[in-house]
């Protein structure tokens, strides 16, 4: 089985691709996701964050308040290393765990959506990576559709890698700033091309 990587920059496109690429008929397990459901209402993982932050960190129902720590988180550096120290492992052993099950399948082509796939070192774990980009501008205004703050955008990509960096060290770039049929194009390129050499030897 040949697994690609996902990753990009907040607000570039990364979930848009990923959906193409599984409506392509390649399996899709999205990180973000797997965040949600390590921490859901029972979970040691929520268990193991109230114990690291307290319960100021839940809703009155129960559930992980994300505004509250994503504003503690971006604002304190060491908050952000405790929570990832937290939720990385949870995060990297479920996904490993559904690439498993693929693999057992006997899946040819799968997929993992990594946000921060060179921060956390997951690309020693793929064959391919795709980086999914676009201009810095582009970036901004979708982000402020979504009601963020210029201040808070600095701050979500002060946390990662440069999006040129993760650019020069991918396999393969997305660029999403035309259309979406033009984004769609990119990606029916990459699997005709990743799919090439199973067809041949066939």
């Amino acid at each position: 089985m040949l697994l690609l990587g996902l990753t990009g920059g907040v607000g570039m496109g990364k979930s848009t691709v990923a959906e193409m690429f599984s409506r392509g008929g390649v399996r899709v397990v999205d990180t973000d996701a797997l965040a949600r459901e390590v921490v859901a209402p029972g979970s040691p993982g929520l268990a193991r964050v109230v114990e690291a932050f307290g319960t100021e960190c839940l809703t009155p129902a129960g559930t992980l308040n994300r505004e509250w720590m994503a504003g503690l988180v971006f604002e304190d550096p060491g908050a952000r290393r405790r929570l990832e120290g937290i939720l990385h492992p949870l995060i990297r052993a479920a996904w490993q765990e559904r690439v498993a099950q693929w693999r057992r399948a006997g899946c040819d082509l799968a997929m993992v959506v990594i946000p921060l796939l060179y921060e956390t070192e997951a690309d020693g774990e793929v064959d391919r990576v795709i980086c999914v980009a676009c201009r810095p501008d582009t970036q901004r205004e979708r982000l402020r559709q979504r009601g963020w703050s210029d201040e808070e955008i600095a701050r979500r990509n002060a946390a990662q890698l440069p999006a040129e960096e993760k650019m020069r060290r991918a396999d393969v770039v997305i660029w999403t700033e035309g259309t979406l049929k033009t984004t769609a194009a990119q990606v029916e390129r990459v699997l005709q091309r990743l799919r090439r050499p199973t067809a041949t030897s066939a």
